[in-house]
């Protein structure tokens, strides 16, 4: 399964804050939205938690919302949306776990906070490279939903914002690492379907 390797770690503090980090992320395995996390936690308190920020509460964003709620490593400290009933909803799940986040409909209040280590953006697909690149610079790490952007020159903008900031960012294409679509890649470049010439794909969300 993929790790999501050092996406959350601090460069800075102490042996044991980047050891207990490090025991958070080795921990991280595939699954819904990359953050069905598996394994064991750290110690529970402030000084061992990361302070994440949820922007984009929707589909995904929600699966990021439940998965990490549950955890005693990581504290949701805001949710940002647009919708203010997608944020009640987040924001109750995280109450339920016994969390007290912040609610904003501005990213930019999120990313001026110096306690939040990471953000996880799950907002509608324009948005994932400007709001990935203002993370970045701001210092924070990042996972960012699929697509990370729409075109190369956004993409080589992401690219320089993680190289001027040492900060980490991962996109959301968990799943390529499932063992069916491995299986699936290995059959078609093995010939089984013969020379591709055109393939089509269906949505059935709303």
């Amino acid at each position: 399964m993929t790790k999501v390797s050092s996406i959350l770690e601090r460069p800075k503090g102490s042996d044991m804050e980047m050891s207990d980090r490090r025991s958070f992320l080795q921990n991280t395995g595939a699954g819904v939205a990359a953050v069905a996390l598996s394994g064991s936690s750290v110690a529970a308190g402030t000084a061992d938690q990361l302070g994440v920020g949820i922007i984009g509460t929707g589909g995904m964003g929600s699966g990021h919302t439940r998965h990490l709620a549950s955890r005693t490593d990581v504290q949701i400290r805001w949710l940002c949306d647009v919708d203010a009933k997608r944020l009640a909803s987040n924001k109750e799940v995280v109450e339920k776990a016994g969390g007290k986040p912040d609610t904003t409909s501005d990213l930019r209040r999120v990313l001026d906070d110096k306690s939040v280590d990471a953000v996880f953006i799950a907002t509608p697909d324009h948005w994932h490279a400007p709001a990935a690149i203002l993370a970045l610079d701001a210092g924070k790490h990042v996972y960012v939903e699929k697509p990370c952007c729409h075109n190369i020159r956004e993409g080589r903008l992401m690219a320089k914002a993680v190289s001027r900031s040492g900060k980490h960012l991962q996109v959301g294409t968990q799943s390529r690492s499932t063992q069916v679509t491995i299986e699936g890649i290995n059959r078609i470049k093995q010939g089984a379907v013969g020379d591709v010439l055109v393939a089509k794909a269906w949505n059935s969300q709303r």
